[in-house]
């Protein structure tokens, strides 16, 4: 669970810290004191988009930390290889700066944000109070089915089979084509590997040109260095060079040698420097060899560096790429030149794959029938407890209408279908359904689909919008339901939601030394009926709001006990 929420800078919120509880922790407050704030900072420190514009006026950059505890101790959470610590707690943080860096760390390991995303995905679900036109849009329906019921197997059998089979569609497409533009195509082909193969293209052979060209470039200065080189070394046909005059030096040295210790050692010493002149010179003289080129020779070189230059504007920027091209083309050619054979093939295996397309997509589709009509009947029961007990739910299946009756995400055209007073037909949920509706619904659904969900943290930012009265009631009801199982975190306007906390919150925006800021306190008893007491009648405080709150609060903690007796009569069952 989301055990510390600390935030710095975050908008008008200068510093918080925020120590949650297990169950249900509601944050209320003015509209604009900042309780979005918090939602939002809890967003940015698992991984949701956050800009600069969120760091508070004047500070030069944001921070968030986030606190886990109650996990696995010690086992890596999926797609990442954060673990908790041993005590099975995790702290996720994130700085958001002015420039528009973001640093991330989660268990004090820098992370990106997608890491972060991902991590945070397992930890909590945050629904927002825009969360209801999901209901609208008929393409999340299908989306809402398959995660509510449907085992991923059937929809991995079916992708695979699928994705195999459009595979085989589009290379046979690429192989239908009219004669003229086949043989366009093979004339076209036939002339760059004919280009390609008349150059016989060698690897390597760009650089060797481009060294050889340059040396030819310089060739005379060259042969001139090496020349003088040569005659320093041996004397030429003028005079005595190095080689015998450390020769002449070795004698002399030898000689003496015969009378001195020093002398004979000297001599060897000649001896090796000799040795590497003999070895220098031997050295300069193939070089001197490597000189050697015939009339034209630069011309010819030059003319085969623009040739390649030409290829590969045509064919690719390096030699290597060129022939990967060539062979390419090669094997593009023998295809087409064989393709009715390859077509008839094609089209054997394309009949095949279709067939367990079909089949996959048949079993997935059959999985979703099931799920369903389990989904209708969870739903049913949940909008019976949200005081909607005369709605009914209904999950309406259509063909697609594409080709094969079939896409990349099964044979279902799936809608949501429901029906809000007797007697009235079964609609789509988009032409019938009120704001308060749509919110209890998607309630209803989000319950359901938390039931299958890792998530230890369900946090609900103003889900209650249109709800008032006898419904609000209910919805409180059915959220503090979700707290037995999961940690609730839920802003709201309505006193029958905060009532049913376990934990409240109080939002306020303030001003100090000319600057606004937020603050956000835990509630005592008495705090907590005055807050009450404002969400229920205003500013103007009485009496009689207080006993209101009063009884507000006494009603909700009598429903506790009696969901708890209730709940404990079931288990002994």
């Amino acid at each position: 669970m989301l055990s510390v929420l600390r935030i710095e800078n975050i908008a008008v919120v200068q510093q918080a810290e925020i120590t949650f509880d297990r169950g249900f922790n509601v944050l209320t407050g003015e509209t604009g004191a900042g309780k979005s704030i918090v939602v939002d900072a809890i967003g940015a420190v698992t991984g949701a988009r956050a800009s600069r514009e969120m760091i508070r006026t004047g500070a030069k950059m944001a921070r968030v930390e986030a606190v886990f505890t109650g996990l696995e101790a010690l086992r890596p959470l999926e797609e990442s290889d954060v673990a908790p610590d041993e005590n099975g707690d995790l702290i996720l943080e994130r700085e958001i700066h002015g420039d528009g860096r973001n640093i991330c760390r989660a268990g004090g390991r820098l992370v990106t944000v997608s890491q972060l995303r991902a991590i945070g995905r397992q930890l909590l679900n945050i629904h927002g109070q825009h969360d209801g036109q999901q209901l609208l849009d008929e393409s999340c329906h299908l989306w809402y089915l398959d995660r509510f019921g449907v085992d991923g197997a059937y929809s991995q059998a079916y992708a695979s089979a699928y994705e195999k089979l459009a595979a085989l569609r589009r290379e046979l497409s690429a192989l239908q084509m009219d004669e003229g533009e086949k043989s366009r195509r093979m004339d076209t082909l036939t002339y760059q590997i004919g280009e390609l193969e008349r150059a016989e293209l060698r690897q390597g052979e760009e650089e060797e040109l481009i060294a050889r060209r340059d040396m030819l470039r310089n060739a005379e200065r060259l042969t001139d260095a090496v020349d003088g080189a040569w005659r320093a070394l041996t004397g030429g046909d003028e005079g005595e060079g190095v080689l015998s005059l450390l020769m002449e030096a070795e004698g002399c040295l030898t000689q003496g040698g015969r009378y001195s210790e020093v002398l004979s050692r000297l001599a060897g010493e000649a001896a090796q420097l000799r040795y590497a002149a003999e070895d220098l010179s031997e050295q300069v003289r193939d070089a001197r060899g490597d000189l050697e080129f015939y009339p034209g020779e630069l011309d010819e070189v030059e003319s085969r560096l623009d040739l390649l230059h030409r290829l590969k504007k045509k064919y690719g920027p390096t030699v290597e790429d060129m022939l990967a091209f060539l062979e390419k083309c090669r094997r593009e050619l023998d295809t087409i030149a064989f393709s009715e054979e390859r077509v008839e093939q094609l089209e054997g295996e394309l009949r095949q794959a279709l067939a367990q397309a079909r089949r996959e997509g048949e079993a997935l589709s059959q999985a979703r029938r099931r799920a369903a009509a389990e989904l209708e009947g969870r739903i049913a029961r949940e909008l019976h407890q949200l005081d909607m007990p005369r709605v009914r739910f209904q999950v309406e299946f259509g063909e697609k209408a594409c080709q094969d009756g079939m896409d990349a995400t099964g044979m279902d055209e799936v809608r949501f279908l429901m029906s809000a007073n007797v007697g009235e037909d079964l609609k789509p949920i988009q032409k019938i359904a009120s704001g308060g509706e749509l919110s209890r619904i998607m309630l209803a659904l989000k319950n359901v689909l938390a039931e299958t969900d890792q998530v230890t943290t369900m946090v609900f930012d103003e889900v209650d919008a249109g709800v008032s009265g006898r419904a609000a009631r209910k919805v409180a009801e059915k959220l503090y339901t979700v707290s037995v199982r999961k940690q609730v975190l839920c802003v709201t306007h309505l006193p029958q939601i905060a009532s049913m906390g376990d934990v409240h919150f109080s939002v306020e925006k303030g001003e100090r030394e000319g600057r606004t800021f937020t603050a956000v306190e835990r509630l005592s008893h008495q705090r907590r009926k005055e807050e009450l007491a404002r969400l229920t009648g205003g500013a103007a405080m009485t009496p009689a709001m207080l006993e209101g709150a009063e009884e507000l609060l006494r009603s909700a903690r009598e429903y506790k006990e009696r969901a708890a007796r209730e709940d404990g009569n079931e288990t002994d069952m």
